[in-house]
Protein backbone atom coordinates (compact mmCIF):
# COMPACT_ATOMS: atom_id res chain seq x y z
CA UNK A 1 0.00 0.00 0.00
CA UNK A 2 1.23 3.29 -0.59
CA UNK A 3 1.42 5.94 2.29
CA UNK A 4 1.86 9.33 2.89
CA UNK A 5 5.79 10.68 2.17
CA UNK A 6 6.53 14.24 3.72
CA UNK A 7 7.20 16.79 0.97
CA UNK A 8 10.56 17.94 -0.35
CA UNK A 9 11.98 21.50 0.65
CA UNK A 10 11.27 23.11 -2.70
CA UNK A 11 7.66 21.38 -2.81
CA UNK A 12 6.70 22.77 0.54
CA UNK A 13 8.06 26.19 -0.57
CA UNK A 14 5.46 26.05 -3.65
CA UNK A 15 2.68 24.59 -1.62
CA UNK A 16 3.22 27.59 0.93
CA UNK A 17 3.47 29.85 -1.94
CA UNK A 18 -0.10 28.57 -3.25
CA UNK A 19 -1.64 28.73 -0.20
CA UNK A 20 -0.71 32.55 0.11
CA UNK A 21 -2.06 33.18 -3.37
CA UNK A 22 -5.27 31.62 -2.57
CA UNK A 23 -5.73 33.53 0.63
CA UNK A 24 -4.82 36.47 -1.65
CA UNK A 25 -7.20 35.86 -3.94
CA UNK A 26 -10.08 34.85 -1.81
CA UNK A 27 -9.80 37.84 0.11
CA UNK A 28 -10.00 40.28 -3.14
CA UNK A 29 -13.22 38.48 -4.18
CA UNK A 30 -14.46 39.33 -0.27
CA UNK A 31 -13.64 42.27 -1.08
CA UNK A 32 -15.03 42.91 -4.78
CA UNK A 33 -18.25 41.25 -3.37
CA UNK A 34 -18.74 43.93 -0.50
CA UNK A 35 -17.79 46.66 -2.84
CA UNK A 36 -15.01 48.02 -0.87
CA UNK A 37 -12.78 50.40 -2.72
CA UNK A 38 -8.93 47.73 -3.53
CA UNK A 39 -6.08 49.72 -4.28
CA UNK A 40 -3.18 47.25 -5.52
CA UNK A 41 0.23 48.29 -5.60
CA UNK A 42 3.29 47.66 -7.13
CA UNK A 43 6.82 49.11 -7.19
CA UNK A 44 8.87 47.87 -9.99
CA UNK A 45 12.62 48.27 -9.35
CA UNK A 46 15.07 49.94 -11.78
CA UNK A 47 18.07 48.01 -12.24
CA UNK A 48 16.56 44.60 -11.37
CA UNK A 49 15.18 41.90 -12.76
CA UNK A 50 12.96 44.20 -15.08
CA UNK A 51 16.50 45.94 -16.51
CA UNK A 52 16.97 49.50 -17.69
CA UNK A 53 14.64 52.37 -17.81
CA UNK A 54 12.84 51.44 -21.30
CA UNK A 55 12.49 47.86 -19.88
CA UNK A 56 10.90 48.32 -16.43
CA UNK A 57 8.47 51.30 -17.68
CA UNK A 58 7.01 48.00 -20.19
CA UNK A 59 6.93 46.29 -16.88
CA UNK A 60 5.50 49.01 -14.76
CA UNK A 61 2.22 49.95 -17.36
CA UNK A 62 2.09 46.31 -17.42
CA UNK A 63 1.41 45.02 -13.60
CA UNK A 64 -1.11 48.71 -13.52
CA UNK A 65 -3.13 47.13 -16.36
CA UNK A 66 -3.03 43.64 -14.56
CA UNK A 67 -3.97 45.24 -11.09
CA UNK A 68 -6.94 46.34 -13.07
CA UNK A 69 -7.79 43.68 -14.81
CA UNK A 70 -6.83 40.17 -12.55
CA UNK A 71 -7.58 42.07 -9.61
CA UNK A 72 -10.46 44.35 -10.18
CA UNK A 73 -8.51 47.08 -8.79
CA UNK A 74 -10.12 50.79 -8.60
CA UNK A 75 -6.66 52.61 -8.56
CA UNK A 76 -3.36 51.40 -8.62
CA UNK A 77 -0.28 52.55 -6.49
CA UNK A 78 2.73 53.19 -8.14
CA UNK A 79 6.25 53.72 -7.42
CA UNK A 80 9.70 52.70 -9.63
CA UNK A 81 11.92 51.74 -7.30
CA UNK A 82 16.37 52.60 -7.73
CA UNK A 83 17.69 49.33 -7.17
CA UNK A 84 20.62 51.08 -5.93
CA UNK A 85 19.58 53.91 -4.30
CA UNK A 86 16.30 52.62 -2.70
CA UNK A 87 14.25 55.57 -3.68
CA UNK A 88 11.61 57.18 -5.98
CA UNK A 89 13.33 60.44 -6.46
CA UNK A 90 16.21 59.49 -8.54
CA UNK A 91 16.55 60.39 -12.48
CA UNK A 92 15.83 56.93 -13.68
CA UNK A 93 12.87 55.96 -11.53
CA UNK A 94 11.42 59.60 -12.76
CA UNK A 95 12.15 58.73 -15.85
CA UNK A 96 10.10 55.52 -15.69
CA UNK A 97 7.08 56.78 -13.77
CA UNK A 98 6.80 60.03 -15.71
CA UNK A 99 6.65 57.96 -19.16
CA UNK A 100 4.43 54.78 -17.46
CA UNK A 101 1.73 57.51 -16.32
CA UNK A 102 1.67 59.62 -19.43
CA UNK A 103 1.00 56.30 -21.24
CA UNK A 104 -2.05 54.88 -19.04
CA UNK A 105 -3.14 58.59 -19.08
CA UNK A 106 -3.53 58.97 -22.79
CA UNK A 107 -5.21 55.71 -23.42
CA UNK A 108 -7.22 54.79 -20.28
CA UNK A 109 -9.54 56.72 -17.85
CA UNK A 110 -7.61 54.34 -14.84
CA UNK A 111 -7.29 56.24 -11.43
CA UNK A 112 -3.14 55.96 -10.87
CA UNK A 113 -1.17 56.88 -8.02
CA UNK A 114 2.30 57.53 -7.10
CA UNK A 115 4.44 56.52 -3.80
CA UNK A 116 6.98 59.14 -2.51
CA UNK A 117 10.64 57.84 -1.00
CA UNK A 118 13.07 60.79 -0.98
CA UNK A 119 16.11 59.49 0.22
CA UNK A 120 16.56 62.59 2.70
CA UNK A 121 15.37 62.91 6.14
CA UNK A 122 12.68 66.00 6.96
CA UNK A 123 14.36 69.06 7.75
CA UNK A 124 16.42 69.36 5.15
CA UNK A 125 15.96 70.79 2.00
CA UNK A 126 17.24 68.42 -0.29
CA UNK A 127 13.94 66.12 1.38
CA UNK A 128 11.94 68.66 -0.14
CA UNK A 129 13.65 69.07 -3.41
CA UNK A 130 13.30 65.22 -4.07
CA UNK A 131 9.43 65.21 -3.18
CA UNK A 132 8.62 68.34 -5.27
CA UNK A 133 10.70 66.75 -8.01
CA UNK A 134 8.50 63.84 -7.83
CA UNK A 135 4.87 66.11 -7.66
CA UNK A 136 6.27 67.42 -10.42
CA UNK A 137 6.76 64.58 -12.51
CA UNK A 138 3.60 63.18 -11.18
CA UNK A 139 1.11 66.80 -12.08
CA UNK A 140 3.06 66.91 -15.70
CA UNK A 141 2.01 62.94 -17.22
CA UNK A 142 -1.36 62.79 -15.66
CA UNK A 143 -1.28 61.13 -12.41
CA UNK A 144 -4.76 61.47 -10.28
CA UNK A 145 -3.42 61.16 -7.07
CA UNK A 146 0.25 61.57 -5.13
CA UNK A 147 0.34 59.55 -2.28
CA UNK A 148 3.61 60.30 -0.04
CA UNK A 149 5.94 61.76 1.46
CA UNK A 150 7.96 58.78 3.20
CA UNK A 151 11.12 60.93 3.84
CA UNK A 152 14.32 58.89 4.43
CA UNK A 153 13.27 56.29 2.24
CA UNK A 154 10.40 55.40 4.28
CA UNK A 155 12.16 52.76 6.72
CA UNK A 156 13.57 54.96 9.69
CA UNK A 157 11.35 55.46 12.76
CA UNK A 158 9.39 58.75 13.13
CA UNK A 159 10.84 60.21 9.76
CA UNK A 160 7.47 61.69 8.23
CA UNK A 161 5.79 64.71 8.78
CA UNK A 162 3.29 67.04 7.13
CA UNK A 163 5.75 69.75 5.44
CA UNK A 164 6.68 67.24 2.90
CA UNK A 165 3.21 66.64 1.72
CA UNK A 166 2.60 70.18 1.74
CA UNK A 167 5.62 70.49 -0.74
CA UNK A 168 4.44 67.91 -2.71
CA UNK A 169 0.84 69.61 -2.77
CA UNK A 170 2.16 73.31 -3.57
CA UNK A 171 4.77 71.50 -6.30
CA UNK A 172 1.41 69.49 -8.21
CA UNK A 173 -0.31 72.86 -8.11
CA UNK A 174 2.60 75.28 -9.53
CA UNK A 175 3.10 72.24 -12.33
CA UNK A 176 -0.34 72.74 -13.93
CA UNK A 177 -0.71 74.55 -17.01
CA UNK A 178 2.59 74.73 -17.75
CA UNK A 179 4.11 72.78 -21.35
CA UNK A 180 6.05 69.62 -20.92
CA UNK A 181 9.09 71.20 -22.60
CA UNK A 182 9.11 73.99 -19.86
CA UNK A 183 8.65 70.98 -16.97
CA UNK A 184 11.91 69.23 -18.67
CA UNK A 185 13.55 72.38 -18.10
CA UNK A 186 12.69 72.89 -14.44
CA UNK A 187 13.35 68.74 -13.73
CA UNK A 188 16.88 68.95 -15.48
CA UNK A 189 17.88 72.07 -12.45
CA UNK A 190 16.16 70.48 -10.10
CA UNK A 191 17.49 66.65 -9.74
CA UNK A 192 20.87 67.80 -11.01
CA UNK A 193 20.82 70.12 -7.54
CA UNK A 194 20.22 67.03 -5.31
CA UNK A 195 21.33 63.64 -7.03
CA UNK A 196 25.05 64.43 -6.06
CA UNK A 197 24.17 63.91 -2.73
CA UNK A 198 23.19 60.62 -2.61
CA UNK A 199 26.48 59.15 -0.89
CA UNK A 200 25.50 61.41 1.97
CA UNK A 201 22.13 62.45 2.15
CA UNK A 202 21.46 64.80 5.43
CA UNK A 203 19.32 62.27 7.86
CA UNK A 204 17.13 65.74 9.17
CA UNK A 205 15.38 65.24 12.09
CA UNK A 206 12.50 62.88 13.87
CA UNK A 207 9.40 64.02 13.68
CA UNK A 208 9.34 64.87 17.41
CA UNK A 209 12.16 67.16 16.81
CA UNK A 210 11.42 69.37 14.08
CA UNK A 211 7.40 70.09 15.18
CA UNK A 212 5.63 70.60 18.03
CA UNK A 213 4.00 67.77 19.09
CA UNK A 214 1.32 68.95 21.13
CA UNK A 215 0.10 72.13 18.66
CA UNK A 216 1.43 69.74 15.44
CA UNK A 217 2.79 72.52 14.07
CA UNK A 218 6.61 72.62 12.25
CA UNK A 219 9.08 74.33 14.28
CA UNK A 220 10.60 77.76 13.04
CA UNK A 221 14.05 76.21 12.07
CA UNK A 222 11.84 73.97 9.59
CA UNK A 223 9.38 77.07 8.25
CA UNK A 224 12.72 78.24 7.60
CA UNK A 225 14.05 75.27 5.30
CA UNK A 226 11.03 75.29 3.77
CA UNK A 227 11.02 78.89 2.60
CA UNK A 228 14.17 78.21 1.59
CA UNK A 229 13.32 75.22 -0.57
CA UNK A 230 10.52 77.17 -2.73
CA UNK A 231 12.64 80.12 -3.06
CA UNK A 232 15.37 77.52 -4.44
CA UNK A 233 12.46 75.96 -6.69
CA UNK A 234 11.10 79.50 -7.93
CA UNK A 235 14.54 80.45 -9.06
CA UNK A 236 14.52 76.80 -11.21
CA UNK A 237 11.34 78.50 -12.56
CA UNK A 238 8.50 76.45 -10.85
CA UNK A 239 6.28 79.48 -9.61
CA UNK A 240 5.04 78.43 -6.03
CA UNK A 241 3.12 81.34 -5.16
Amino acid sequence: MGGLRPCDSHECSQLNELKIDMAALNMLSGWSQNGDTIMIEQMPIFGGYCGGVEETTICDIATTLASFTMFQGNFHLDGPIHIRWGITTARETLQIAGHAAAAIDANTDLLIANQYYPIAGPCTEMCLLETAAQAIVDTASGREMLSGSAAAKGVAMDKTTGMEARIMGEAAIATCGKKISEINGILEKLISSYEKNYHKPPAGKRFQECYDVKTVMPTDEYLQIYDKAVETLNGFGLGIK
